[in-house]
């Protein structure tokens, strides 16, 4: 299975994503690692990134899929666009997506003192967001979800998903 945990910065995508690839027997890679350095001094100094920013990135984030047979990726994923690149290298990732309010992502946020993305992003990010469509190969999680419960979520919609291929 090729899954990408997606949404905005706080979502929890990371801490999903690794819950997730350890419940699978998955490879899980933060598509935070696979930003080149001018992406995160862009957004670190507060400027978000911009669709040329992504492109490459993006490239990366499917490649690296297509690459493994089992693997979790956490990316933002934000446009249809976004998952329709990622979607060219990796033709079957399945997408699990964070849906948290944008109160919840705030606090998340200005929590982390570790993390290259400041809060102040939050807002160009959810202006950015694109929740999946009903016809893209994905499910939504509410932040009603734990993680475990999340993940288990994912687990199974993209099961479900993979044996009706």
């Amino acid at each position: 299975m090729r899954i990408v945990v997606m949404g905005p910065s706080g979502s929890g995508k990371s801490t999903v994503g690794l819950a997730l690839a350890e419940r699978i027997g998955a490879r899980f890679v933060d598509g935070d690692d696979l930003h080149p350095a001018e992406n995160v001094a862009k957004m670190a100094a507060g400027i978000p990134l911009d669709d040329a920013d992504r492109t490459p990135w993006l490239r990366l984030v499917g490649q690296t899929l297509r690459d493994q047979e089992s693997i979790v990726i956490a990316c933002s994923a934000l446009k249809r666009t976004y998952r329709d690149a990622i979607r060219s290298e990796a033709p079957d990732a399945y997408f699990g997506e964070l849906a948290i309010a944008r109160a919840t992502l705030e606090e998340r946020m200005l929590a982390r003192a570790d993390h290259f993305m400041p809060a102040s992003l939050l807002d160009s990010q959810l202006q950015t967001l694109e929740s999946l469509g009903d016809d893209e190969p994905g499910v939504r999680v509410d932040e009603s979800a734990d993680v475990e419960t999340a993940a288990a979520i994912i687990d199974e919609a993209a099961r479900l998903s993979q044996s009706l291929r």
